[in-house]
């Protein structure tokens, strides 16, 4: 892995656009995201999801912000598969201390996962 590339390029995350509190990614699953079982790994779903309501956050925060995740929930649909995944976070609601966020993952234009997560944004 290069000194460059983080965690997510290296999942193979791609597509990463995020504003006004909206982020979306994409991911093309293959053989290597997947569990034993043959379905796509639940913490490859749960870090897509993180990091799109994370992209979310930042969208609405300063540039030396760090959004904290302190709570997450993810809500596995159904199985997933090697294939397209597209991924969007949002915001719900934005309070003082703690943002509240929550993301979909679809396949072949299906619900794949849900989740909702609540957000500390870091000032640094």
């Amino acid at each position: 892995m290069a000194a460059s590339e983080s965690f997510v390029d290296r999942l193979g995350v791609y597509g990463r656009t995020a504003d006004d509190g909206t982020a979306r990614l994409e991911l093309d699953a293959t053989e290597e995201h997947l569990n034993d079982a043959g379905t796509v790994h639940g913490g490859v779903l749960a870090t897509l999801v993180d990091t799109a309501m994370g992209h979310a956050v930042r969208s609405l925060s300063g540039d030396d912000d760090v959004p904290a995740t302190s709570q997450l929930t993810v809500t596995y649909l159904r199985a997933g598969k090697p294939g397209h995944l597209a991924v969007v976070g949002r915001v719900s609601k934005q309070g003082e201390h703690l943002t509240v966020c929550e993301a979909d993952v679809e396949q072949d234009g299906r619900p794949l996962v849900h989740a909702v997560a609540t957000f500390a944004v870091l000032h640094t």
